[in-house]
């Protein structure tokens, strides 16, 4: 009896001892699995951090849970079309060169303009606005504001930004000078305007998180403002540039 015990206490402990062997190396293979699975993605991606490498390669899984879950991506619409008592032409901005930009030059083209970070989940939209401007840009502006206002998620310079943009998603549209956007004493003037209704007649509407998104027409009227999660490719944005 006291032999079958033993025997019956050893199998259990080399059964509990195999168990957590293949588990283990199932966890092994998983974690090698995912890290080809990362350089593979990468692979022509230049001075990336490992964080932006792993935001980079699952971008698309984020999408996907987003609509997995049902999401529903907010979208804000001037459907009054209520004009500016401030007029949008009125505003500059200086990109991180130091080069200055007119609004009084974008009269007769759409202006998709965007605050965006360098480690965020939504990064990988930089490919993505690029895709959008190359495809409208007789008819589109799209201007790009770093900012460090959520989670600290960019805190390189103007020169890093524009060197990691242009290396990793080939972004040639412009990129403004790194500056705030929300609220506050130091707001961009641009993203007051934005986010004043006293100014664009209509959205009080700030950033709620980097890439959001705000589209202001030929005229100089904001009509929409789209959340971070909405990509630059999807339906929504495509239908209100072609209007």
């Amino acid at each position: 009896m006291t032999r079958h015990l033993t025997h019956s206490k050893s199998f259990k402990s080399f059964n509990q001892k195999f168990k957590l062997k293949y588990f283990a190396v199932v966890l092994l293979l998983l974690v090698l699995g995912l890290y080809i699975y990362v350089e593979v993605v990468n692979r022509n991606s230049k001075k990336m951090t490992g964080r932006q490498k792993i935001l980079k390669a699952f971008y698309p899984v984020l999408m996907g849970v987003n609509r997995l879950l049902g999401k529903k991506e907010k979208i804000k619409m001037n459907k009054n079309i209520s004009q500016p008592p401030v007029s949008f032409y009125s505003l500059k901005a200086v990109t991180n060169d130091g080069s200055k930009i007119d609004f009084e030059n974008l009269k007769g083209k759409k202006i998709l303009l965007v605050n965006t970070a360098s480690d965020c989940g939504y990064t990988p939209q930089y490919h993505d606005l690029q895709e959008l401007y190359n495809s409208y840009k007789d008819k589109l502006v799209i201007i790009g504001f770093p900012a460090n206002d959520f989670g600290e998620q960019e805190k390189g310079n103007d020169e890093q930004i524009a060197g990691f943009c242009k290396k990793n998603y080939g972004v040639d549209f412009p990129l403004a000078k790194k500056s705030t956007v929300i609220r506050g004493p130091e707001q961009n003037k641009v993203f007051e305007w934005l986010s004043n209704k006293k100014e664009n007649g209509w959205n009080d509407q700030q950033p709620t998180w980097n890439f959001s998104k705000y589209l202001v027409n030929e005229q100089g009227i904001l009509t929409h403002f789209f959340d971070p999660a909405l990509s630059p490719m999807s339906n929504e944005i495509i239908a209100a540039i072609q209007q």
